[in-house]
């Protein structure tokens, strides 16, 4: 059977531990790959290789860094099939949902090389009698990145692209449920021209995520999962003295008022709802129906549930595909028993072929806010429907939920759309968008229990995380006035 192996020092090499992790194909139930998890030892080889890796590339000089991430751009271009085909066997979501994956994560490596631009800092001149005050950013050294699931292409070129432009070696530990995709990664930064050592990946499970967050050579750690993993990695690793963003779980409301277009909510509502089979942070898992909208967007909804084919990558036809686990896919079933009206039960769903992990898409209406299926982050392709009466209501019911991921609103009313924009307490919202993902050059992150840290991930924030600011000042005077000046440098 096929070994997933790590990455280091520019080459694949075979784990040597005794915990060896299955990774199955979702679409069938069985196993087609395992991988041996590594032990502390090969984590900290990893982090010692890149390590030594760190001074050289450092010292590359800023067109040369630009030049690999142009490189590694068109090689991720030229095999985006390549790369969504080892999305799709291994996560089990649909090709089209994988070569979008992709192209979000070419977006982050096209605003990666404009490094150059990004990485200039500021210069005053004489700011006191012939002293000068300028701003630098400089890289931090080892940084380390923890990746899920649901995206193991996009959501690690959201971290590295933007950590080795600025100078930094980086250590990535993927999911051990698809991660193939990452060893694919880094043969095409190989080629792009990366040098050894620079970008290294482990593949394994806690001991190697522990190993990072307590490894004294790492500087600074991204991670993405659930909440509760998220606020672990965050406390442990800046009591160590690192630096990190830790990205946790959602529960995304989208708010329909009474004068939205209903079938424009609807479409939008079951593509957010039901994309990736709901396995997104940015999935919309609650509709808020206000006033009016309640019953003909309900019944708009179920009317294109019942439409969407569900069946694995390799059928065309496709617009859903399996969960990625079969514990996941029992998890998510079982909500469907726990409250609310159910108006579409995904359980009897018709799969095209294949005994995988599959569950139809559900819609459950009339869902009490105190019962699980509100309450937990469920992951998956059940959408709830929370009835109100009015946009204070519905404004409440978002801002008192714990997440602060994204939100959406859906109305003609300008107004109305400004006011919630302003009032909302989220850290990404859509008008008349039901996925307010960021592009590249702007930064994705929520607030509240939806993140850790106080830079959000990618675009601006990116650079910013995987730098640090450093302020000269400098004085080159005159030798034949010099003088003694105990003092500051005075500015008046």
């Amino acid at each position: 059977m096929r070994e997933i192996k790590h990455w280091i020092n520019g080459r694949a090499i075979s784990g040597t531990g005794g915990t060896r992790l299955p990774v199955w194909d979702p679409a069938t139930g069985e196993q087609q790959a395992y991988l041996v998890a590594a032990t502390a030892a090969e984590t900290d080889d990893a982090v010692a290789t890149a390590l030594t890796a760190y001074p050289e590339w450092r010292a590359a000089p800023l067109s040369r860094r630009a030049e690999v991430m142009f490189r590694f751009r068109e090689l991720v271009d030229a095999h985006r099939k390549e790369i969504a085909g080892l999305v799709s066997s291994e996560h089990g979501k649909t090709v089209a949902d994988a070569e979008g994956e992709v192209a979000r994560g070419l977006e982050n490596i096209e605003f990666a090389t404009g490094a150059p631009h990004l990485l200039k800092g500021g210069y005053s001149e004489q700011a006191s009698r012939g002293v000068d005050v300028y701003s630098i950013r400089q890289p931090l050294g080892v940084v380390a990145g923890i990746t899920p699931f649901n995206f193991p292409a996009m959501v690690p070129m959201w971290m590295f692209a933007n950590a080795l432009v600025c100078g930094n070696t980086f250590v990535l530990k993927p999911s051990e449920k698809d991660p193939s995709v990452s060893l694919l990664l880094a043969d095409l930064l190989r080629q792009a021209g990366l040098p050894d050592g620079v970008f290294n990946v482990v593949q394994g499970d806690r001991v190697a995520v522990e190993t990072l967050l307590a490894h004294p050579d790492v500087q600074a750690l991204s991670f993405v999962g659930s909440t509760p993993v998220a606020r672990h990695i965050y406390e442990t690793g800046t009591r160590g003295g690192k630096r990190v963003q830790a990205l946790g779980g959602a529960k995304n409301h989208m708010v329909v008022l009474p004068d939205a277009d209903i079938g424009a909510a609807a479409d939008a509502a079951v593509s957010a709802g039901y994309g990736s089979a709901g396995e997104r942070c940015m999935a919309i898992s609650v509709v808020v129906a206000v006033g009016d909208s309640a019953d003909p967007l309900v019944a708009a909804i179920a009317e294109r549930v019942g439409r969407i084919a569900v069946g694995p990558a390799s059928d065309p036809a496709a617009e859903m595909g399996p969960l990625i686990s079969r514990e996941h896919r029992d998890r998510v079933a079982s909500y469907l028993d726990t409250a609310g009206e159910l108006v579409v039960d995904g359980r009897e769903a018709p799969v095209s072929r294949g005994p995988g992990f599959f569950l139809g898409a559900s819609l459950v209406d009339r869902v009490p806010t105190d019962s699980p299926l509100y309450v937990d982050e469920v992951f998956g392709p059940v959408l709830s429907v929370v009835r109100v009466d009015t946009y204070a209501e519905a404004l409440r019911l978002v801002n008192d939920n714990p997440y602060g991921n994204g939100t959406a609103i859906f109305t003609r009313d300008g107004g109305a759309a400004r006011q919630f924009q302003y009032d909302v307490v989220c850290g990404m919202v859509g008008v008349n968008v039901p996925v307010p993902v960021p592009v590249a050059y702007y930064s994705f992150g929520g607030w509240k229990s939806s993140l850790f840290g106080d830079l959000h991930m990618y675009g601006p924030d990116g650079i910013q995380f995987y730098t640090r600011g450093k302020v000269v000042t400098a004085r080159w005077p005159d030798p034949a006035t010099s003088e003694v000046d105990l003092g500051f440098p005075k500015v008046r």
